[in-house]
């Protein structure tokens, strides 16, 4: 059985940083497609960042240049290093995962999903 469980989350200030983590178990995270997402209070969730099978990034604009998907296979984790944050980044924050993903952007690309983990940046 495939699971996510992320964590790392919390209250920063602007300009602060936090790595978010996204365990996985039931399949190497190695031979699937990953992603993050996020979903502020009345907002659809959005795709922020992926990882494919052969470690290929992607980010959405709003977030390159100060985010860094990365992972970990001996680990069965995911990372999500996010720096230079802004009251814009608050959201919580989901990882997801399938064994293939056409547009990395869209949530219902992908079958499994974690809980999710608050970010609240402050001014």
């Amino acid at each position: 059985q495939v699971r996510l469980v992320e964590s790392g989350g919390g209250s920063v200030q602007v300009g602060g940083s936090l790595r978010l983590s996204c365990a996985a178990s039931g399949y190497a995270v190695s031979s699937v497609y990953m992603g993050w997402f996020r979903q502020a209070p009345g907002k659809e969730r959005e795709g922020i960042a992926s990882i494919d099978r052969f470690g290929t990034t992607l980010y959405v604009d709003s977030v390159k240049g100060r985010f860094t998907i990365s992972q970990d296979n001996a680990k069965k984790t995911v990372y999500l290093q996010m720096n230079s944050l802004k009251p814009e980044d608050t959201a919580m924050y989901y990882c997801a995962a399938d064994s293939y993903v056409g547009n990395w952007l869209e949530s219902y690309e992908y079958n499994y999903w974690g809980q999710g983990t608050q970010v609240t940046v402050s001014s």
